[in-house]
């Protein structure tokens, strides 16, 4: 009895572990024949619109639009902020504002004068000094790297200026501990990973952002290149399989979803994608840009990322839960797929709406100052952008659950007879005839092996 029901569970141990088995011939070619025509779309897209680079314009010298140039500080010194003249008590001595309670404070506490060098441009070498007062939120010190701001327009003495400090080493040791970090854990997954993130990135730095200073329409931009991100990272971290496929489609059909119901509802609320100083700033420089359009765009691209967690792991599911019982039809698969789905939609919505509430917390708490209203809170430009970014991304992040697992579920199930596994289960065993033979070796195939186990008992 032993030897005859064992014969099997080599089969089976296949079948629990290891990679998903090969899809079908047939079913390769129905999932290329989606895939490939695409991805050739994406393809013709981007180099039909692809700018050769950020088109070029005059410096404003406002906001990030100023020429700036690297600086260390040489030298600190102490000094009477009333003798470097650091700010003006109002002549009628009114501290009752914000404005004048702060001259007051700066005149009576001790500023600082920091003398430093331009490292870099030009004028590599020249010193210029700045006064620092002492509520500064910013405080410098002797060999600190800081970068300046460039004005050549302006006199001399005030060309140069601080505009902020230099963090390229901690930034950049941050990034190589990311990394590190990555390919331990990940090994080959997590090197392709960063890979794949390299060249998301661009992506959107080459063809995204200089396509839409361009004059091209944001929309058709950020979807074009929203989806070539799409393809390049889900391939290459995950393999060109047909697991990958379905995760690609499930993606592409949220990422609609996204971009119809971002453009019916900016469009409704009037948002006008213009709400502060640097948004202003673009559309000063390049009035061209349709800034709702950017807005949308902005909406699907931060939405892909989340996205492709979601397809891959639900196709994921779909594929163990398949391997681990491949009886299960097509139902079966998707209900049971779609509860781990359920607690992945409760995980990912929070933490998409607190990554946007973290994000616009300084916002947030200005409201909160002002006792505005949650109904004025909400109704104006600043919060409902958000709020319309949160919400359509987080109903295309749910449906992306239900859609992608019924994909994978149709998949895998009209899979199930053509595998190869099946095959040889079905087709390399004995016939019937030369099993029944005395002598044979004993089947392989699950049916004989009851008729003998009953045969023994019978002699019992």
């Amino acid at each position: 009895m032993t030897s005859s029901q064992q014969t099997p569970e080599p089969h089976g141990h296949t079948h629990s572990h290891g990679p998903a088995a090969p899809v079908s011939q047939h079913l390769r070619r129905v999932i290329a024949a989606v895939v490939i025509p695409f991805a050739a779309a994406v393809v013709v897209g981007l180099l039909v619109l692809w700018p050769g680079g950020a088109p070029g314009h005059e410096r404003t010298g406002v906001g990030f639009d100023r020429q700036t140039e690297q600086g260390e500080v040489v030298k600190v010194e102490k000094v009477n902020c009333k003798d470097v003249n650091a700010a003006q008590v109002p002549p009628t001595g009114d501290t009752s504002t914000p404005e004048g309670r702060e001259a007051v404070n700066a005149q009576q506490g001790s500023c600082k004068r920091a003398t430093i060098e331009v490292t870099s441009g030009k004028e590599k070498g020249r010193t210029f000094t700045e006064v620092i007062q002492p509520d500064a939120p910013r405080q410098l010190g002797e060999g600190q790297g800081v970068v300046v701001a460039y004005a050549p327009d302006a006199p001399r003495d005030l060309q140069y200026s601080v505009t902020d400090v230099n963090r390229k080493l901690p930034m950049a040791l941050l990034a190589g501990i990311f990394a590190l970090t990555v390919v331990l854990v990940g090994r080959m997954r997590g090197l392709m990973a960063l890979v794949a993130l390299a060249i998301s990135f661009a992506v959107l730095t080459l063809f995204i952002l200089p396509a839409i200073l361009q004059g091209s329409n944001p929309l058709v931009v950020a979807v074009i290149g929203a989806s070539a991100i799409m393809l390049i990272a889900l391939y290459a971290c995950h393999g060109i399989t047909a697991r990958t496929s379905v995760a690609v489609l499930g993606t592409l059909i949220s990422l609609l979803l996204i971009g119809l119901l971002g453009s019916l509802f900016i469009g409704w609320a009037s948002l006008t994608g213009n709400t502060d100083d640097n948004t202003g700033l673009i559309h000063g420089l390049y009035p061209d840009i349709d800034m709702s359009g950017l807005l949308l765009a902005g909406v699907i691209i931060g939405s892909l990322g989340v996205l492709d967690d979601v397809t891959v792991t639900q196709t994921s599911a779909v594929w163990e839960l398949h391997q681990a019982d491949p009886s299960m039809g097509p139902r079966a698969l998707y209900r049971a797929a779609i509860r781990i789905g359920r607690d992945h939609i409760a995980s990912v919505v929070n933490t998409l709406v607190l990554a946007y509430a973290g994000a616009a917390l300084p916002l947030l708490l200005l409201f909160s100052i002002a006792q505005s209203s949650v109904g004025s809170v909400a109704n104006s430009e600043l919060v409902a952008e958000e709020i319309v970014r949160t919400l359509v991304g987080s109903i295309g992040l749910v449906a992306s659950v239900p859609v992608t697992t019924a994909l994978a579920a149709l998949v895998v199930s009209a899979d199930r007879p053509g595998t190869p596994a099946a095959a040889t289960l079905g087709t390399s065993g004995p016939s019937p005839a030369s099993a029944a033979s005395p002598g044979s070796p004993p089947s392989p195939s699950p049916s004989p092996s009851p008729v003998r186990g009953r045969g023994r008992r019978r002699k019992k």
